[in-house]
């Protein structure tokens, strides 16, 4: 059933703090916020928009750092200040989501791929269809980017013409 729901889906929701970030957030001596994105998963969600898939970020928290990490990888969907889905064009069935903590459970209750990353807390881990090998901030969405592309019959063709010479 996993297998079905990996196949449908057209756009991967992210969450940040805990997903794309490892869950710190460092404050400089002038309050600006300041979050440690990973490379890796940045090739993922690079590899997803290049497949042909949407990515967006829905979180409850506002910040500039964040901003600047979508506007560096494309990401032209971000929904922040919300918990909730937001109409995007696409069915739900189609939609994926990863998250790690209590917040998320409403958004990964209305889509078709629920995922939390292996740190998140038991309850998200409870509710996900699935749970990634990889800790938010350390690889998560490159691991479920990889996921879903191979699950779609992407991943081959994808790799051979983005990498090979």
């Amino acid at each position: 059933m996993t297998a079905d729901r990996l196949k449908q889906i057209k756009m991967v929701l992210l969450d940040v703090d805990g997903v794309l970030t490892c869950g710190d957030i460092i404050y400089s001596d002038s309050g600006e916020q300041i979050k440690i994105f990973n490379v890796k998963d940045g090739v993922g969600i690079r590899l997803l928009k290049e497949a042909g898939l949407k990515v967006g970020i829905i979180t409850g928290r506002k910040a500039q750092a964040l901003h600047h990490r979508c506007v560096n990888l494309g990401i032209d969907l971000i929904f922040d200040g919300v918990r909730r889905t937001a109409q995007t064009g696409i069915g739900k069935e189609a939609m994926a989501f990863v998250g790690d903590d209590l917040p998320d459970l409403p958004v990964m209750k209305q889509v078709g791929l629920a995922v939390a990353v292996n740190d998140a807390h038991e309850i998200i881990r409870q509710t996900a269809h699935i749970t990634t090998r990889a800790p938010g901030g350390k690889g998560a969405v490159r691991e479920i980017s990889e996921t879903i592309l191979k699950a779609q019959g992407l991943w081959d063709e994808l790799i051979s013409r983005l990498f090979d010479d």
